[in-house]
């Protein structure tokens, strides 16, 4: 594996509520010397929960996305709060965002977008033996629940409003999982 380049400096160059972009000056093993750009997250990441009502079914939800201007289907998601466990941001979202709490809350694996710019990871959850359970979210609407069945992912992914990468792979990483241990 090759070696990490020295990080010569860093400095914010742009702030916002939502994002804090940071400059890094950094030199590499073979003396080539660059600055990059990223957007730096907020260290505890975010969960993307997989919240299965039955062995087949799971809850997905359409909201509206600001970045692609319409509304998308895909996974409930929320960053952890600080102090909360992962399991625990995982439940407290889905009962925000789906109207259900899960008994049984198991780690998949973390995802990384556009790593190579953005400091950010979204671990994925999948949740099972759901009860009925609401918590007041920050959403400024309404959130649809859609069920979906996990056999019809195909054609799920081929819908226009389902293109959230991490949404995607979270199913299909979910539905292997859940396949194995049937």
């Amino acid at each position: 594996m090759p070696q990490k380049p020295q990080i010569l400096s860093r400095r914010t160059v742009a702030r916002s509520r939502l994002f804090h972009v940071e400059e890094l000056e950094l030199l590499f093993a073979n003396g080539a010397r660059t600055r990059f750009e990223r957007l730096v997250g907020s260290g505890r990441g975010a969960v993307l929960i997989v919240p299965m009502l039955d062995d087949d079914t799971v809850l997905l939800i359409r909201e509206y996305a600001a970045g692609t201007q319409r509304y998308e289907l895909g996974l409930p998601k929320g960053l952890v709060e600080q102090g909360e466990e992962l399991l625990e941001a995982a439940n407290r979202e889905i009962m925000e965002e789906v109207g259900y709490g899960a008994r049984q809350l198991d780690y998949l694996t973390a995802l990384t977008v556009a790593p190579g710019y953005l400091s950010h990871s979204t671990h994925v959850i999948l949740a099972r033996d759901l009860y009925p359970e609401r918590l007041p979210g920050d959403e400024p609407e309404d959130i649809q629940v859609v069920p979906w069945k996990l056999s019809q992912l195909d054609q799920l992914i081929a819908l226009d409003d389902c293109t959230e990468a991490r949404s995607i792979a979270a199913l299909y990483m979910a539905r292997d999982q859940l396949s194995r241990t049937a």
